[in-house]
């Protein structure tokens, strides 16, 4: 069955908006900035989540203090045409690689990797340009992160507004 978008009113924004600023708040704290009652508020998260508009709950922690001290992204270019499920497999063998998308242009995928430092990083490299399928890889290294709130530095995702949800 396709996807079919979901229709969101302005409780339904608010209440993301809240939720994500701060996913911990309370279903009582989010009605009673939006003029609903609790269980009014658990019900529309419940839908939004059985729709898939809500996907998870999470933690988000800088990668520093977890020793991620490097990152890079690198392109991976395949051998005849690697179907992104096979990429998507490869992927998911190494913790290091935090995230991984198809993409256009000439190469078939980026990986964005994480690692404790240079030789670390290298020795993942060298792993993944083994992959039987993966003829070249072109890298990035991240010198400086331009948007320091954003996600992918570690932290909270932006609000709608522009805000950070801290």
């Amino acid at each position: 069955m396709p996807y079919q978008q979901p229709v969101l009113d302005e409780l339904d924004r608010r209440i993301l908006a809240a939720l994500v600023a701060n996913a911990r708040t309370s279903f009582t704290e989010i009605g009673q900035r939006i003029g609903l009652s609790a269980p009014a508020v658990k019900r529309r998260v419940d839908r939004m989540r059985e729709q898939e508009v809500i996907t998870g709950f999470t933690t988000i922690v800088r990668p520093a203090a977890l020793g991620w001290r490097t990152e890079a992204y690198v392109e991976i270019f395949c051998d005849a045409a690697a179907p992104p499920r096979r990429i998507a497999e490869v992927a998911r063998t190494y913790p290091e690689v935090v995230a991984a998308v198809t993409v256009t242009g000439g190469a078939d995928a980026l990986l964005h990797i994480r690692a404790a430092d240079i030789q670390h990083f290298e020795e993942v490299l060298e792993r993944i340009r083994a992959e039987p399928f993966v003829s070249r890889t072109n890298s990035f290294i991240v010198l400086t992160h331009l948007l320091p709130n954003s996600p992918e530095a570690g932290s909270p995702a932006t609000l709608p507004d522009g805000t950070n949800s801290r």
